[in-house]
């Protein structure tokens, strides 16, 4: 009998332990990775849960709001949810909107998750529970274009204005698949001018040299929550001729510039000759500086930085290449490689000053691969001037800068076969033709028109 009560006594113990011991093993790891904060006429949830042997015995997933629950997901009962298994982790993706949810309103409501998992051969359950309050707004917001007449040159800007509520949506306009976001239109800094409706917007767009004629246009708006709305706007799109050119390259100049600009970088270590290693600088290290130079357009001033009716039009220097100038680089008479030349290359005198296009704050001012020595400026609003092959520069990053105030000096750092500036105007990090940029009478009617017309003058 004692043995008995003893051997008894061992199990209860054993027993007791093991279900110490299942109760501290994890529990399954949940997370809600959509929606962060807002839930729209149709948003998606994803909520992905981890367990340690990949498997689990309850998942549900609902939906709270004004005390009803609304299940969107469980085990017993999927939906029309999808599940994925990724390694020890489920993923599940369910849509929130009228048919998931009928009584679905515009209001506070609440998304929770309950998870179980079967731990020590099934002797204990493991359970985790998450919630996360959101914002449901069903309204879309609206937009509606003010401005008139809007003349698009291919591989030129414009601007739109336009009027979108409410103040916290996301707007802007999109030519084809680009975007370009929208600004305050009361930002705008013009002599007489006042623009003081909260509602009104303002954004400059593009017709890239390499879209079509025919690509669509339009303002869109977008509020946190997803949903969505859009204004179209009459415009007209005239055809620009590119140039064509031959550029001839020899063993002079690639023993030049290769070395110089591979001692500069870091961002390509091309293997081979002279001539593959300009290559791999003509097309891989182009590409990365573009991704650079666009990259800046993330720090542009959401207000208007430059002044006056026309940019700097640097009329004592001869055009050596224009905007978008297609070419074909040959050595030793074969064809070796083709680009496509996104500026105006500017020549004068050697070593000559390098003058600020109009009023910004100098975002870069260092080496940049193809460009050399190169400085960029911010004009706000998505604006920004681009000059390159200098060879010294007189500017630091953070620095505000006036019209025509010295950069540096013209020269021949970078790829570049003589001293000469390269210029070029970026519209949210996108190349544009200068050129508009230039003319008293571009600036007056696709700009300085619609901010008097938006302020009332």
């Amino acid at each position: 009998m004692r043995f008995l009560l003893g051997l008894i006594l061992i199990l209860v113990l054993a027993a007791g332990g093991a279900w110490l011991v299942a109760g501290r093993m994890a529990a399954p790891g949940i997370q809600i990775t959509k929606p962060e904060k807002f839930v729209g006429a149709s948003t998606e949830v994803e909520v992905a849960v981890e367990s340690p042997d990949g498997q689990l015995s309850d998942l549900q997933i609902a939906f709270e709001q004004n005390d009803k629950q609304v299940p969107l997901f469980s085990l017993a009962a999927p939906g029309s949810a999808k599940t994925k298994q990724d390694g020890q982790r489920v993923i599940v993706t369910a849509v929130i909107d009228k048919q998931t949810v009928p009584s679905l309103q515009s209001g506070s409501a609440r998304i929770s998750v309950r998870s179980g998992r079967k731990v020590l051969y099934g002797l204990r359950t493991r359970d985790a529970a998450v919630t996360r309050d959101v914002q449901v707004r069903l309204e879309r917001p609206r937009a509606a274009v003010v401005s008139t007449h809007h003349y698009v040159n291919h591989g030129g800007a414009e601007m739109v204005v336009y009027r979108v509520t409410p103040d916290d949506v996301e707007s802007g306009v999109v030519v084809g698949n680009v975007e370009y976001p929208g600004y305050r239109a009361a930002g705008a800094t013009v002599d007489g001018v006042n623009i003081a409706d909260p509602a009104l917007r303002i954004a400059y767009f593009a017709l890239l040299y390499d879209q079509d004629l025919n690509t669509p246009m339009r303002v869109y708006a977008r509020d946190p929550a997803g949903n969505t709305a859009r204004a179209d706007f009459e415009h007209r799109v005239f055809p620009k001729p590119f140039k064509k050119s031959q550029i001839p390259v020899d063993d002079k100049f690639l023993d030049r510039v290769v070395p110089a600009i591979l001692e500069g970088t870091t961002d390509i270590k091309p293997e081979g000759d002279t001539l593959a290693r300009f290559l791999a600088i003509n097309g891989e290290l182009r590409r990365k500086n573009a991704d650079k130079i666009a990259s800046f357009a993330a720090q542009t001033a959401p207000e208007m930085l430059w002044r006056g009716v026309v940019f700097h039009t640097f009329k004592n220097n001869a055009v050596e290449s224009a905007f978008a100038d297609q070419r074909t680089y040959f050595y030793k008479g074969k064809e070796v490689d083709k680009q496509v030349h996104l500026g105006f290359d500017l020549a004068s005198l050697s070593n000559a000053p390098v003058l600020a296009a109009n009023r910004g704050k100098v975002l870069f001012a260092d080496e940049l691969g193809i460009y050399g020595n190169c400085v960029i400026i911010d004009h706000g609003m998505g604006i920004q001037s681009l000059y390159a092959h200098l060879s010294s520069i007189d500017v630091q990053p953070g620095q505000m800068v006036e019209k025509e105030r010295t950069l540096g000096r013209s020269g021949m750092t970078g790829l570049a076969g003589g001293d000469h500036l390269h210029f070029t105007m970026l519209l949210h990090g996108r190349m544009v033709n200068p050129v508009e940029w230039w003319d008293p009478h571009w600036i007056e009617d696709r700009i300085l028109r619609k901010l008097k017309a938006a302020g009332g003058v």
